[in-house]
């Protein structure tokens, strides 16, 4: 095996992991739906978080091609992936109680968490890029990553219901585009 079938492992899992809390809180929605309040926001965001769980590991496929691996390099690697994580573990609530589920006080109530998740993520994106091959990234992707960026630093800091709503549908329709501009084909 090698160094980048090793340690891809490890992200494989903890991005399944993140799929799994995702389909986890869907799961829960239709199974506790007769006690949940839904609100269509986090469902959006958890629909638009495990697509990127998705896209990340498409894109870590670019990796194979790196032959030297050093500590800091898997770290940063690393990190974005547990950022990533806990976006997914902070968009839906648990459903174990026997309780009524408010979705729209459950998002409100941890929506500085999961952006600040997604920034952490976002930020570490562009970190691996410097450090695994010495520059940021293209104009293109590096421009998404700014943008996604600025709009997750003002979702966490103002939780305006508007620019809730909007962040969340933009968001949804930039991915979709950068996915097909950047990531349409495994390279």
């Amino acid at each position: 095996m090698d160094a980048f079938g090793h340690l891809s492992v490890l992200i494989s899992i903890i991005l399944g992991l993140a799929i799994t809390q995702l389909l986890l809180g869907f799961r829960g929605i239709v199974l506790a739906r007769r006690r949940v309040r839904v609100y269509w926001v986090p469902v959006l965001w958890a629909a638009i978080v495990m697509v990127i769980c998705v896209q990340s590991w498409w894109a870590m496929f670019g990796l194979r091609e790196l032959r030297e691996w050093t500590f800091a390099g898997f770290a940063v690697v690393l990190l974005q992936v547990l950022a990533l994580y806990m976006q997914a573990a902070f968009i839906l609530p648990d459903f174990t109680a026997r309780e009524t589920v408010d979705l729209r006080q459950h998002y409100y109530g941890h929506l500085r968490w999961f952006f600040g998740a997604g920034v952490l993520t976002l930020v570490t994106s562009l970190t691996k890029d410097v450090v695994l091959s010495g520059h940021l990234p293209g104009a293109a992707n590096l421009g998404f990553h700014l943008v996604l960026l600025s709009l997750f630093i003002v979702a966490a800091l103002w939780p305006d219901k508007r620019f809730q709503k909007s962040n969340a549908v933009f968001t949804a329709a930039a991915l979709t585009l950068y996915i097909l501009v950047l990531f349409a084909r495994l390279r």
